[in-house]
């Protein structure tokens, strides 16, 4: 992306700019998202989903540091929005190491302050900020991946490339580049809300694909 920007025109971000989006996006990709990939080893995939549910609040609290407070609807709506994942979660398995669960719970605040933090530094304009801020990122996770000795086991299949793929260009080039946008326009509840989106759509996509049962329907197994 940084390397197609360039060609189109773009301007490379100054020393400023690349300073604030190696550290967003450390907090973003490394301490958010690469802490839920290492906690999820140990820690079941239920508390994880509950645990990552928490980055609006997370967010409406670092962000009441800058005075950006919730609306009156805005706490409550984000409220709800959290018992409704606790009701998604009641039927999922919520085992866990107490190392990976510490983990875990880093990781949301890790997210959402990078989120708010992102508003107060000097950042490039348009797809160059999610550029920059994915470089930033990956090489932290590259640094931390080689400082714990991991490495491929083996040659990864064909089923696993593609799924890869996937993810780098809709959870890479799509969904993150969207995110930076969201966050310097709309209200920083609006921007999170994605947290308490992608769970149900995970669900009804393993209904849909893999045969599996909608939990708040498996009443007989919480009784």
């Amino acid at each position: 992306m940084y390397a197609y920007l360039r060609w189109r025109g773009a301007p490379a971000p100054t020393l400023a700019q690349w300073a604030s989006c190696f550290a967003v996006g450390t907090l973003l990709l490394l301490g958010g998202n690469g802490a839920v990939a290492y906690a999820e080893q140990t820690v079941a995939s239920g508390i994880a989903a509950l645990v990552v549910a928490t980055v609006p609040l997370w967010t409406l609290l670092f962000a009441a540091l800058w005075k950006k407070y919730p609306t009156r609807r805005e706490l409550p709506g984000v409220l709800l929005g959290f018992v409704g994942m606790v009701v998604l979660n009641l039927a999922g398995n919520l085992r866990g190491s107490p190392t990976g669960a510490v983990i875990l719970l880093l990781a949301p605040a890790s997210w959402a302050f990078g989120s708010v933090w992102s508003w107060r530094l000097p950042l490039p304009a348009g797809m160059m900020n999610s550029a920059a801020q994915m470089l930033g990122g990956g090489l932290a996770l590259m640094a931390m991946s080689f400082a714990m000795g991991e490495h491929l086991a083996d040659v990864p299949s064909l089923k696993a490339v593609v799924a890869l793929a996937y993810l780098v260009v809709f959870g890479s080039f799509v969904a993150f580049s969207a995110y930076p946008y969201l966050l310097h326009m709309v209200r920083p509840a609006v921007a999170t809300s994605y947290a308490y989106v992608n769970p149900p759509i995970a669900v009804l996509l393993g209904v849909a694909l893999a045969g599996e049962r909608f939990p708040p329907w498996r009443w007989q197994e919480w009784e």
